[in-house]
């Protein structure tokens, strides 16, 4: 008779064997009733080959999440400890400040954290938290990681982090983690706290005084323009210093780091501890930063490709979605995007005193659209003192687990609550979020101020035709709600015209700039393109992974082209405003040209 065998979690139950498997003597009472009665449902489950039944399994139960002494066993650490990522601040402490949500544990608490949570990778066969198609882009090493972490090499996880990742300290903090859909361990468990993992490497990494300026030893004579400070222009700038290009990057705003540091609030991540550091680094080590560089605009953008031997177009999609119905044009309705960056901006020129920021202080406040954005609005509004903050959203709310339609390994569209919300529930006494929902208009006061929205719920029908579902309105749900501010965060549409215009470059349908994903080469010979200008809207990571496609690209191109410069010539980076670079170097280059 074949053995057969149904796996519950770590826990293996032979549903053949017979009589019922011996287990501990169970209490006496009510107790001993509730037990028998969980017993038989585990049996149950396992027999009908059921991996989680709704419930957490017996040997589930009471799993610690944090050893003391560093002594978590490895070995079946998956089966033995419970997850347990760093936590956030308090809420109403944080909310009184712009710090970083995230706590920051004692270094004895820390450590211990971080070894249980390491034991708790499974070492797989097949480790899908690498696969670039589910999981993270940049293919992190995070099985090797992890286990470095667990034994304690700091250093050496250091340096197996950086092999793949330019900025751990920007995913760690506000990437999504595919990484941990796709974490083998969360088929029936909660899976590995990777993000918590990158983010304590690299942190510990500055602690300790291991970033430090490594410039190229050797200079190609061969130069780079990058456009565009994000992510992906970073990582790009990085890769081609690295190899030994001189690289200068033109940023429009005026400061280094895009959406990093004008797009993300400062609570998620700190501008000048962590962006700002990073980009002080990369000058340390030769890269040259010209900011309020706008290209396409104030800058003709064929000077910066006539002193270039190549062009990088890593300009992000800035070009917001818009909502065009009636009262678009009143007074306080803004894109998400004007309100996150001129608070961001405010608070590093003059710590919010300089009257610049759009305050939401007083007011009621309704953001449209979900996502990070909007949860980045709905944070920053509480702080500003909003009277109420209601964020609306069109789609479903999402389910408490992956749907039939959402399988592992890919990214879990589940219901989860983020800083924001958490602090608006806090605040207001409920979750800020409601679904379901679609603006008809903007409603004027008369003075061509806003104050209201109407709105009407709406219902999502399968396609008949078997395409995207549909939604339709619910009769009778038309409603108005008061708004004093109005922020629109329903994404981006692509890269603004300008530039492509201006260089004379192919677009997609997208308006996206056209070129080949893993080539990056647009229809300009020596012109390249990396990031959501490229790709659309996505994630950090994802900009930082084209970074590194363009500039190995781009590195494989110049290969192909005399230097343009001594090579033995110093390369001097640093951090210049363009009026100031375009008078003492802009000129001599093209001169040279």
């Amino acid at each position: 008779m074949a053995l057969e065998v149904v796996r519950r979690g770590a826990q293996v139950v032979d549903t053949t064997a017979a009589p019922v498997p011996a287990r501990a003597p169970a209490p006496a009472g009510a107790a001993a009733a509730e037990a028998e009665l969980e017993y038989k449902r585990l049996l149950r489950d396992a027999a009908e080959g059921v991996p989680v039944g709704g419930r957490p399994a017996l040997w589930e139960a009471g799993r610690p999440t944090v050893v003391d002494g560093l002594a978590a066993v490895k070995s079946g650490g998956f089966k033995a400890y419970e997850r347990a990522p760093l936590p956030f601040r308090d809420v109403q402490e944080r909310m009184a400040d712009w710090g970083e949500v995230h706590a920051h544990l004692p270094a004895e608490q820390h450590a211990q954290l971080l070894n249980t949570q390491s034991a708790r990778c499974m070492d797989c066969g097949t480790p899908y938290c690498l696969n670039r198609t589910t999981g993270c882009p940049l293919g992190n090493l995070i099985p090797e990681w992890n286990a470095l972490v667990w034994q304690g090499r700091w250093r050496e996880a250091l340096d197996r982090l950086l092999e793949t990742n330019n900025f751990p300290e920007f995913t760690g903090r506000v990437c999504p983690a595919p990484c941990e859909g796709s974490c083998v361990l969360g088929i029936n468990q909660n899976p590995v706290t990777i993000k918590t993992m990158e983010v304590s490497i690299i942190d510990k990494a500055w602690e300790e005084g291991w970033m430090v300026p490594r410039p190229p030893a050797v200079r190609t004579g061969k130069r780079v323009s990058i456009i565009g400070g994000g992510p992906a222009g970073l990582a790009a700038a990085d890769q081609l210093n690295k190899a030994g290009h001189t690289v200068t990057l033109y940023e429009r705003a005026d400061r280094i780091g895009g959406l990093m540091m004008y797009g993300v609030p400062n609570m998620k991540t700190d501008k000048e501890g962590i962006v700002q550091r990073r980009v002080d680094l990369m000058a340390a080590e030769g890269v040259q930063f010209v900011t309020s560089a706008h290209i396409g605009r104030e800058v003709d953008v064929r000077d910066i490709r006539a002193s270039s031997d190549a062009l990088i177009l890593a300009a992000g999609a800035t070009k917001p979605r818009d909502l065009p119905i009636e009262g678009r044009s009143l007074k306080g309705v803004h894109f998400a995007m004007e309100f996150l960056a001129a608070n961001t901006k405010s608070l590093l020129d003059s710590g919010l005193e300089d009257g610049k920021a759009i305050s939401a202080k007083g007011k009621t406040v309704v953001v449209i659209g979900g996502g990070d954005t909007g949860t980045d609005c709905i944070g920053t509004s509480v702080r500003h003192g909003a009277t109420n903050v209601i964020n609306l959203e069109l789609m479903p709310q999402p389910p408490a687990t992956r749907a039939a339609s959402n399988p592992w390994p890919y990214y879990p569209r589940v219901f989860k609550v983020d800083y924001g919300h958490a602090e608006a529930a806090a605040k207001y006494g409920a979750d800020p979020r409601v679904y379901e929902v679609l603006t008809k208009r903007f409603i004027d006061d008369g003075q061509g101020n806003l104050k209201g929205l109407e709105i009407v719920s709406v219902e999502w029908q399968p396609a008949t035709a078997g395409g995207p579902p549909k939604f339709v309105e619910v009769p009778g749900s038309n409603r108005i709600i008061e708004a004093d501010m109005v922020l629109l965060a329903m994404g981006f549409l692509g890269p603004e015209a300008t530039l492509a215009e201006a260089l004379g470059v192919e677009t997609d349908p997208r308006s996206n700039f056209k070129a080949e994903y893993g080539q990056f080469a647009t229809s300009m010979d020596g012109v390249f393109a990396a990031g959501d200008c490229r790709r659309g809207q996505s994630l950090v990571v994802w900009a930082i992974a084209e970074g590194r496609g363009a500039a190995a690209a781009t590195d494989k191109f110049l290969a192909g082209v005399e230097p343009s410069t001594d090579a033995r010539q110093e390369v001097v980076g640093g951090i210049i405003p363009w009026k100031e670079y375009s008078q003492k170097v802009m000129g001599q280059q093209l001169v040279a040209v």
